[in-house]
């Protein structure tokens, strides 16, 4: 009996030494952040030592993946990073996620062909001329799409009908349109319709998204046009974390709303979060704001009360 003791003993110390590779945390996200949560995966690593798998593409898309995932397994990704509130919004009222938080913010710019002659207090103009190809997003597949519709919504206080103009003529070029043009492997989507194709002379998009183009394109081929006052259009990000999350799935969401997180977004252009979002409780409909700053005080005070 102390010789099978003494041997299991053995067997018990040589596998508490041997290192086990931590399980990686699945992050879906909008295609607007691959860069940026790219990064904040790989600085979460060496940090934490846990790596960060990936899935991005249009956030209506990922929100209806994340529902037919549950249905089929009770379970997808740890925590979806959304372009708006509403797609994240949706997976909370369905019971499929933790509350919703505002954790960057973006706009929408109109990015154009250099040498147009295009300015802010003109674009409406050059929107509306029938030679002029305007191209977006698809709306409810990609929040960008649903920008650029609210975008066109805001003209008709200009003058009546503009609204309805604009999106008769827009060019649905991404987003998952199934009938868009295919976009080759590695071209940047702006870059490949403005400048290489020129499917688009205007494309209606993020400022992130925006910047990035220009800095593909080069030189000065592409021009980033701020919407006017009247047109102007912000983009709310929501991130959330997944029923059924690995607990560090948590932590990554953390990482993402804390001051390193930020300022990894920041450098690629997205703003701080201005807005609180709703969170609708039982049957009385309670409502509760989520400020980003107080969840990250609020988190940190409880961990440091904990380690006292």
């Amino acid at each position: 009996m102390k010789k099978h003791f003494f041997a299991f003993s053995l067997i018990a110390c040589a596998v508490s030494v041997i290192p086990t590779q931590a399980l990686a945390v699945q992050l879906y996200g909008a295609g607007s952040l691959r860069d940026s949560l790219t990064e904040i995966g790989e600085s979460f690593n060496e940090k934490y030592g846990i790596p960060v798998e990936t899935l991005f593409g249009p956030s209506g898309l990922t929100r209806e993946l994340i529902e037919q995932e549950f249905s089929e397994t009770g379970k997808s990704a740890d925590v979806f990073a959304s372009a708006d509130i509403e797609n994240p919004q949706t997976l909370f009222e369905e019971g499929l996620s933790e509350p919703v938080v505002n954790f960057t913010s973006n706009r929408m710019v109109a990015v154009v062909r250099s040498g147009l002659g295009i300015t802010s207090d003109n674009l409406l103009d050059f929107l509306l001329k029938p030679e002029i190809k305007l191209g977006t997003s698809t709306p409810i597949a990609d929040p960008s799409g649903n920008y650029a519709w609210q975008i066109f919504d805001k003209s008709d206080q200009i003058s009546p009908g503009n609204s309805q103009i604009l999106k008769n003529k827009a060019l649905q070029l991404v987003g998952g349109n199934p009938n868009a043009p295919i976009v080759p492997n590695g071209k940047n989507n702006l870059v490949y319709f403005l400048q290489e194709t020129k499917q688009a002379d205007i494309f209606l998009a993020y400022y992130t998204s925006g910047k990035t183009a220009q800095i593909t394109a080069g030189g000065d081929n592409l021009q980033i046009v701020e919407l006017p006052d009247y047109l102007a259009t912000k983009a709310n990000y929501g991130l959330t974390t997944l029923k059924n999350a690995d607990p560090d799935g948590e932590k990554l969401a953390e990482y993402i709303l804390s001051p390193q997180g930020q300022a990894i977004l920041a450098n690629y252009g997205f703003s701080a979060p201005s807005t609180s979002v709703p969170e609708h409780q039982g049957a009385g409909g309670i409502l509760l704001a989520l400020g980003l700053v107080l969840i990250w005080n609020k988190k940190q005070l409880i961990k440091s009360e904990s380690r006292s």
